[in-house]
């Protein structure tokens, strides 16, 4: 069995479709590149996602006696969590729901052959 490092971001408090878009961004690239992507690239999830893949080449070296130089991105993918429901009053005592969307992330690194 093929050797992978996992590193996973749970309870996020960012939308998993503004994450997803910053993942499609990395998916498949070696590590030093998403990583260069991820510092250069101006969206919030990025901040996320940077701490989460520099986890993964920590587990990866120190768990799993990986080769970093040699680590790419070969999964990644997000998942809503839960939604926190918040209320804001509207006109004529009316109420309207706002949702505050979470998400948990999962990355996994391989070795490239």
């Amino acid at each position: 069995m093929e050797a992978e490092a996992r590193a996973y971001l749970k309870y996020a408090r960012i939308s998993p479709r503004k994450v997803s878009i910053v993942l499609d961004l990395i998916r498949n690239k070696p590590v030093d590149v998403a990583m260069a992507i991820l510092k250069n690239t101006p969206k919030a999830a990025c901040e996320y996602l940077e701490k989460l893949l520099k986890s993964a080449m920590a587990n990866a070296e120190n768990n799993h006696n990986m080769d970093v130089s040699r680590l790419y991105v070969a999964e990644c993918f997000v998942c809503p969590g839960p939604i926190l429901k918040r209320i804001r009053p509207r006109a004529q005592g009316r109420a309207f729901r706002i949702e505050k969307r979470t998400s948990h992330v999962t990355l996994v690194l391989k070795e490239k052959e």
